[in-house]
């Protein structure tokens, strides 16, 4: 969401080079406030459970499309502590962090994708955002060209 207005004085905001790049800032030097626009952070989980890849697809999404559970990272949160948040929300599943997979942009929603490789178990309960989840052998699991993808890529070629 970009900002039409100063959220300090309320003058139209007016695109300025900032920092060596085109913002959105106050035309007010007594104001002052730039819109940065920074990527928000997203945890990203490729969830091991009994032997299979838990891959998930949210309320809304395409019947055919699937990918990592994910979600935003919160105040007073470390990725660590949001990944596994996350793993219980969503598929009601204790688990262990086994290792840190990357950190991948994600532009199309601005966003930046923190990934862990996790251990889970438990019984999988789907929670209120997701409709769906399959298990997949990590053999026959494979990466997509962007986001979460990246993350997949990256932890089958550390696997061989």
């Amino acid at each position: 969401m970009a900002y039409r207005f100063c959220p300090q004085c309320g003058r139209p905001l007016a695109e300025r080079e900032e920092s060596g790049r085109v913002r959105l800032a106050c035309p007010d030097p007594a104001c002052g406030f730039i819109y940065y626009d920074n990527p928000l952070p997203v945890v990203a989980a490729i969830v091991e459970h009994e032997g299979n890849v838990i891959l998930v697809r949210s309320k809304g999404w395409p019947e055919k499309l699937f990918g990592l559970v994910t979600g935003f990272l919160e105040r007073d949160e470390s990725p660590e502590e949001g990944v596994l948040r996350e793993l219980r929300e969503e598929l009601n599943l204790e688990g262990e962090i086994v290792s840190f997979v990357g950190v991948y942009p994600f532009t199309p929603r601005n966003q930046v994708v923190i990934a862990y490789h996790i251990r889970a178990t438990g019984k999988i309960a789907l929670g209120e955002e997701l409709e769906a989840c399959k298990a997949i052998p990590p053999e026959k699991l494979r990466p997509w060209p962007m986001g979460t993808g990246l993350a997949v890529r990256d932890w089958l070629k550390a696997r061989v």
